[in-house]
């Protein structure tokens, strides 16, 4: 894959040759005595390997699939929470933005990534409100974009004179309920020039395969990770909490973070492999 440029988040290279970084977290911010329990498993599932992490996790998921599907705490409990943990732990932090009118209010709050969802990927308003706070973006491909299409959503928030972008596949619409993962987007996407993240977690969801809820098949997200790392991507965006099963938004598709340290050491041998360590 072409190598892309590096980009600094908090001291964490990302791009070039450098080992892929790690975004992971719960979907969506519960408390903050949870989030400190997550990042503390998430630390430990990272160290024996050396993998930076960012911790990720949502104060509001306005794109839920049913009115009566849980969103989060909000934006002002949210934000609170996540700079706990950005001190405490000493790791970044990154939660979506639905609003132009929140990226400020988020980048204020020491929130080191701001994060685009796939359904957004367009909104201009929303990538220049983002661009112009200076934090990294992370944006998420919409699963109606091809790949290619990212270089124009890209521009937008570079318009801004931000250039710390990162653009992320989360799979592609196919049929009804059903993403597919094309890794020839990913070379693509590198090709911009900004590193490029792969969402594992995301791409094995069913949209609305529940009727109100999301579905997922989790077995298959270590599998498409695997293969992401192969092609050769910045950074991988893995979802995980400690009972996927009861968690109150995207279950089906979070890794049990009992399992995080396994695969994310089986992910620095093939990220070791592809980038000639």
């Amino acid at each position: 894959m072409t190598p892309t440029n590096v980009i600094d988040i908090a001291g964490i290279r990302v791009g070039g040759d450098a080992p892929f970084m790690l975004i992971t977290g719960p979907c969506q911010l519960e408390s903050l005595d949870h989030a400190r329990m997550m990042a503390e498993r998430i630390a430990e599932a990272c160290a024996p390997s050396g993998t930076r992490f960012v911790f990720k996790a949502s104060y509001d998921k306005a794109n839920r699939s049913s009115i009566g599907t849980a969103r989060g705490l909000g934006m002002e409990k949210g934000l609170t929470i996540l700079a706990k943990i950005r001190e405490e732990f000493g790791c970044p932090v990154l939660t979506d933005v639905h609003e132009a009118a929140h990226c400020a209010p988020a980048a204020e709050a020491a929130v080191d990534i701001l994060q685009i969802p796939a359904f957004l990927c367009r909104q201009t308003d929303l990538l220049l409100a983002a661009g112009e706070t200076g934090a990294a973006i992370n944006v998420k491909k919409g699963q109606f974009l091809a790949p290619w299409d990212m270089a124009n959503v890209a521009k937008k928030i570079a318009s801004t004179g931000n250039s710390r972008i990162m653009l992320c596949d989360r799979g592609t619409s196919f049929g009804y309920n059903t993403l597919v993962s094309d890794f020839r987007g990913l070379p693509i996407m590198a090709a911009t020039g900004h590193p490029v993240v792969f969402d594992a977690t995301h791409s094995i969801q069913q949209p609305s395969g529940r009727g109100t809820t999301s579905g997922g098949q989790r077995e298959f997200a270590p599998v498409l990770a695997r293969a992401a790392v192969a092609v050769g991507v910045s950074a991988l965006f893995i979802e995980t909490h400690q009972d996927p099963d009861n968690a109150p938004s995207d279950g089906p598709n979070m890794i049990p973070v009992d399992e995080m340290e396994s695969l994310i050491t089986d992910l620095r041998r093939y990220d070791d492999l592809t980038k000639g360590r």
